[in-house]
């Protein structure tokens, strides 16, 4: 919310990012990571097991999923393509105490515009957004960090205005 008396009390999205797991399987690894870039337009990330688990047959660094960051207004552009999968509502417990939200889509065939694709099958992701404050670098610099102090760190009601009044999403 944009506040008039404090220009450091306004928020925004600060990333958003969309992350698809599917268990290790070399195919399903691939086709996750096609999906991921035709959907953000950005080049994904594999992401690596960091144990074994020899029930699951996997191994340490073997490719078990994607995952895509978006920062900025392209985050914000591809929320507000997103959220039209959920009929823009999103459950009050989606929200943290830090000022993040996340929801999960079962198939990318919801989102509006996006067509089934039979070599990709159908896949699911989960979507996490990160909101920021002016100020919030100072947790993340290289020098002198420093913590938020807690006047300044985004509630959850807090949050869930923002969602209501900036993302127009309705929160249940």
């Amino acid at each position: 919310m944009a506040d008039p008396v404090n220009p450091m009390k306004n928020m925004s999205v600060e990333k958003v990012t969309l992350s698809i797991a599917t268990g290790g399987v070399p195919e399903n690894v691939e086709n996750a990571f096609q999906l991921a870039k035709r959907l953000t337009g950005c080049k994904p990330l594999k992401t690596l097991a960091s144990r074994k688990a020899r029930t699951f047959r996997m191994r340490r660094g073997l490719p078990i999923g994607v995952k895509v960051t978006m920062r900025c207004e392209k985050g914000a552009k591809f929320l507000n393509r997103v959220v039209e999968a959920l009929d823009r509502k999103i459950s009050a417990g989606n929200f943290d105490g830090e000022g993040n939200f996340s929801f999960g889509i079962k198939e990318y065939l919801d989102i509006p515009k996006e067509k089934y694709d039979p070599k990709l099958g159908v896949i699911g992701m989960n979507i996490n957004v990160t909101l920021g404050r002016p100020g919030f670098r100072i947790k993340r610099r290289k020098m002198k960090k420093s913590c938020v102090s807690p006047a300044h760190r985004i509630k959850k009601e807090e949050a869930i205005e923002f969602a209501k009044n900036k993302l127009n999403i309705s929160v249940i």
